[in-house]
C-alpha cells in the first residue's frame, strides 16, 4: 500500500486544472497535468492487482460514439467505465434522430441526461473530427450551465483527426513502467518512423501523437518518412516547440536507417500524407464512390514504390547494443503473417509482441484516469476514500 500512497501524494501536489476542461489534444495540458493523468491512471491499476473495487460510481452511463472501426480503443473504454462502475451505451447513428436532422447539440444534450462520460472516436474527416468533439464539450457546457444536465459528462477524445491521446498516454505510460521513470526518459532516442503498408487511408493521430506528446518529455524524437508522407504542418511545430521547451530535441530525416540508428525506441507505423486526407475528406463527404476508389488506386501505387520501408532484424541492429524497443498501437502489418508484406518482419514482432501487449494494456486505465480526472476536481480524495474502504472487487 506504501506505493499507492506515495502516488496518492504525488497526484495531490500536482497543479491541475483537468477538472475543467476536456482532455481532447495532449499538447493542451500542462506537464502536470499528464503526470496526474499517468499517476491516476497507476493508482488504479494498482489496487486492481490488491483486489480492491474501482468502482467510484453506484450508475451513471457512459457513451460511446465510434465513426470508425476500432478493436482495442473500444473495449479499452468499455473496461474503463466498467472499473468506475459506469454502463456503456453505444450511440448508433443509424438508429438516431441525427439522420432525422437532429442537431449536434441537441443529441448532446439528449443523451447526456444521466451519462457521466462520453468518448468519442472520430478521426475518418481530416478537419472535422476534433472539431466536433468540441462542438459536442461545447454543448454539454451550455446544457449544464441552464440547469438540463445534472452533471458536465467527461468528454474523453478516443482518437481524432488530429491527436490519439489515449493511445500515446498509454503508449507513454508503458515508457515509464519499461524504463522506470519519466525522468529516465530524457535523452533518450525514439524513431516515430512510416513503414509500408498494403493499405491505405490509416490517420495521422498516431505519429502525431507520439511526437506531440514524447518532446514534452526531454526525449530526442526523430520522425522520418518518404517524400509526400508529410503531417500536419501545425503539429509539427508543436514538436519543435515542446523539444525546445523540454530540453529534448525534434528532428526529420529521410531514411529508416537514419532514424533508427542508435535509437532505443522505434515505432514504425504506417499513415496516409494529410494532403491525401483533405482530398478523402472531401470525397467522402460527397459521397464520391468512385473518386474514393481512383484515390485510393493512386495511394497504395505510391505505397508500392516504398516496400523498404520495412522495420527487419537488420534496421533493428542499427539501434542502441541492436536492442531497442519496437512499439506499435496495433494491429501491425506483420510480413508474411497478416500480409505479404507490411510494416514489420514476423521475427521482430515475435520477439516484441508480448511488450505490444503490455503497451496496449495501459490503455483502460489512461481511459479511466481521464475520465476521473475531469470529474473529479480532488482525484486523490475520491481514490483515497475507495482506498481506505478496500471493498474487495472478487469475494474469496
Amino acid at each position: 500500500m506504501d506505493e499507492i500512497t506515495t502516488l496518492l501524494h504525488a497526484i495531490r501536489q500536482k497543479k491541475s486544472g483537468l477538472a475543467k476542461k476536456d482532455f481532447l489534444l495532449t499538447w493542451e495540458q500542462t506537464r502536470q497535468e499528464l503526470e496526474q493523468v499517468l499517476e491516476i491512471a497507476e493508482v488504479m491499476k494498482r489496487m486492481r492487482e490488491k483486489n480492491i473495487d474501482t468502482r467510484i460510481f453506484n450508475n451513471g452511463l457512459g457513451i460511446s460514439v465510434f465513426r470508425d472501426n476500432s478493436t482495442r480503443t473500444r473495449f479499452s473504454y468499455a473496461s474503463a467505465l466498467n472499473l468506475l462502475g459506469l454502463t456503456q451505451q453505444d450511440l448508433d447513428e443509424g438508429k438516431s434522430q441525427i439522420a432525422h436532422g437532429e442537431t449536434v447539440r441537441e443529441t448532446a444534450n439528449m443523451i447526456s441526461f444521466c451519462a457521466d462520460a462520453i468518448g468519442i472516436r472520430d478521426d475518418m474527416y481530416l478537419g472535422a473530427g476534433n472539431a466536433y468533439m468540441r462542438e459536442v464539450g461545447a454543448a454539454l457546457d451550455e446544457g449544464f450551465a441552464e440547469g438540463v444536465l445534472p452533471q458536465r459528462p467527461a468528454l474523453v477524445n478516443l482518437q481524432c483527426d488530429i491527436d490519439h491521446p489515449t493511445q500515446s498516454m498509454a503508449d507513454l505510460a508503458w515508457l515509464k513502467e519499461h524504463f522506470g521513470s519519466l525522468e529516465n526518459l530524457k535523452g533518450k532516442k525514439i524513431a516515430m518512423t512510416w513503414a509500408y503498408s498494403p493499405s491505405y487511408g490509416k490517420p495521422l493521430s498516431v505519429p502525431q501523437g507520439i511526437i506531440g506528446l514524447m518532446t514534452r518529455f526531454g526525449m530526442d524524437v526523430t520522425l522520418a518518412h518518404p517524400e509526400g508522407y508529410d503531417l500536419i504542418p501545425d503539429v509539427l511545430e508543436v514538436a519543435r516547440s515542446n523539444a525546445k521547451e523540454s530540453g529534448g530535441s525534434f528532428r526529420q530525416v529521410s531514411t529508416m536507417e537514419q532514424a533508427f540508428r542508435d535509437a532505443d525506441i522505434v515505432y514504425p507505423k504506417s499513415w496516409a500524407p494529410w494532403q491525401v486526407m483533405q482530398q478523402r475528406t472531401t470525397l467522402l463527404r460527397s459521397q464520391d464512390s468512385a473518386g474514393l476508389k481512383s484515390l485510393e488506386q493512386r495511394c497504395l501505387q505510391q505505397n508500392a514504390q516504398h516496400r523498404d520501408w520495412h522495420c527487419t532484424e537488420e534496421l533493428m541492429k542499427l539501434t542502441r547494443q541492436g536492442n531497442a524497443l519496437y512499439m506499435h498501437c496495433l494491429p501491425a502489418d506483420i510480413s508474411g503473417i497478416s500480409c505479404e508484406a507490411g510494416e514489420v518482419e514476423a521475427s521482430v514482432f515475435e520477439r516484441y509482441r508480448i511488450a505490444t501487449y503490455k503497451e496496449a494494456s495501459w490503455k483502460p486505465w489512461i481511459i479511466a484516469s481521464m475520465i476521473v480526472a475531469r470529474k473529479f476536481s480532488d482525484p486523490a480524495a475520491v481514490l483515497e476514500k475507495r482506498l481506505k474502504e478496500a471493498l474487495p472487487r472478487i469475494k474469496l
